[in-house]
């Protein structure tokens, strides 16, 4: 008798396991294939060549002459190629590079040893290539440097996606936007201690849980831009804020603030990066339970 009561106990165990529920999603069928179907593209944008996770250096250059290669004594020391791959010579703005006679180096799809470079603020920017490395001159106010990615990268074989909260279609939140009668400048303020002016045409206003928040965005041309900061932050959520990008106002004036499609900013995925902070405006003290949540340790 005992057991056969331990095999009907272990029977119900079992069953109670099995039965238990997952986490529930909230929103109609199509609402929440729409939100799998963005954080699937997020995810696959990622791994692609010109995504974050590639990302395996970032080397700010000197006035004059920087060598670079992977012997330590170059002033940028790459993580593989030749111990001596040639060298950037920085003049204010403007920037040069000089590639060594047995090294080939591919500009733009194109075997060059001597080259005024475009940086990424540039009408060009030009892309070097050697073996399974690509990288390109960045600008970021004063600092110039050199982002390099590797496009063998263990990070993006080892990728396997990003941690969400359950789609609740309730944080899918209706704006009230006050467009302003001039653009006012706002302080935006990056993770290499920089801060950038830039003007925001207005704000969206909207409530949470009855409470009134608003949002500063940022006029991308098509769309607003929101970098914004939360209670999350920290812990349940990257600790420098999320991004999130929505459409401009329709007819009505009305905006949807979709929060389930709150995502990380590249920092939160390579120490690579320069990122923007939230500016001040935008930092909400309430917590905003959709979206991307935290990813690695940068």
């Amino acid at each position: 008798m005992k057991r056969i009561l331990t095999v009907l106990l272990n029977v119900v165990f079992i069953f109670i396991i099995g039965c238990k529920p997952s986490v529930q999603e909230k929103g109609d069928p199509e609402y929440i294939k729409e939100i799998n179907d963005w954080a699937d593209q997020r995810a696959a944008n990622l791994k692609k060549e010109n995504g974050w996770l590639n990302l395996e250096g970032l080397f700010w250059l000197k006035e004059g002459k920087s060598t670079f290669g992977t012997d330590p004594t170059n002033d940028v020391v790459f993580p593989s190629g030749e111990k001596f791959m040639g060298k950037y010579i920085r003049t204010g703005d403007d920037v040069s590079i000089e590639i060594a006679d047995d090294v080939e180096i591919l500009i733009d799809s194109q075997i060059v040893k001597t080259a005024q470079v475009g940086k990424d603020v540039d009408s060009i920017t030009n892309v070097f290539d050697y073996g399974s490395l690509r990288w390109f001159v960045i600008k970021r106010s004063y600092k110039i440097g050199i982002r390099l990615r590797n496009l063998n990268s263990e990070a993006v074989k080892n990728f396997t996606g990003i941690d969400r909260y359950p789609i609740n279609e309730d944080w899918k939140i209706e704006a009230e936007y006050i467009e302003y009668d001039e653009p006012k400048p706002i302080s935006i303020p990056n993770i290499i201690g920089q801060s950038n002016d830039d003007v925001t045409p207005g704000e969206l206003r909207f409530k949470v849980d009855g409470k009134e928040y608003k949002l500063n965005p940022l006029d991308t041309g098509e769309r607003f831009w929101l970098i914004f900061a939360d209670m999350t932050n920290g812990e349940k959520t990257y600790g420098a804020g999320r991004f999130l990008v929505v459409n401009k106002p329709d007819e009505n004036g009305k905006v949807y603030i979709d929060f389930n499609k709150s995502y990380n900013p590249p920092c939160a995925f390579t120490a690579y990066a320069t990122c923007p902070l939230p500016p001040k405006e935008n930092q909400l003290r309430v917590e905003i339970l959709a979206g991307e949540k935290n990813f690695g340790h940068h």
